[in-house]
């Protein structure tokens, strides 16, 4: 296949990205942002703790942007980060969390793939994802 007809096809990334989890915490402290949540995630996030919904609503999301997100601890933390013991909701994450680093932000360009390379130590690291696996990741966090 040439490569113009490659590039019309394919991402720029269309022979996959490598992605190892390296669990430094680095996504998930820092700079504040927003963890998107809807009701059913936060519902699973209820049950996980044991704690009544309404609860876990006022608790642990705020509304911004006409959304819910997760909130932050003053250090711009999640509030479900633990520095000593990772994320402590892990099994119910929400999917904006499962899917990292394969977020349009972050492979838009080759070059914000190689930003995100030089934060997140696992990302150009490790096993090679498939295109496949990052278009079905990308189309998760858009919906």
């Amino acid at each position: 296949m040439n490569e113009q007809k490659k590039s019309e096809d394919q991402p720029w990334y269309a022979d996959g990205l490598a992605f190892e989890c390296t669990q430094c915490g680095k996504c998930c402290t820092g700079e504040p942002g927003y963890v998107w949540v809807t009701d059913e995630e936060l519902a699973a996030i209820a049950k996980f703790l044991g704690q009544p919904l309404h609860e876990v609503r006022e608790l642990y999301s705020r509304k911004a942007r006409g959304r819910r997100s997760l909130r932050e601890k003053s250090n711009g933390d999640c509030v479900f980060y633990d520095r000593a013991k990772g994320c402590t909701i892990y099994t119910v994450r929400p999917p904006q969390c499962r899917t990292w680093p394969f977020w349009d932000s972050n492979v838009a360009t080759p070059e914000d793939w190689e930003h995100t390379c030089q934060v997140c130590p696992g990302s150009g690291q490790g096993e090679v994802i498939p295109v496949e696996e990052i278009s079905r990741r990308l189309k998760v966090i858009k919906m």
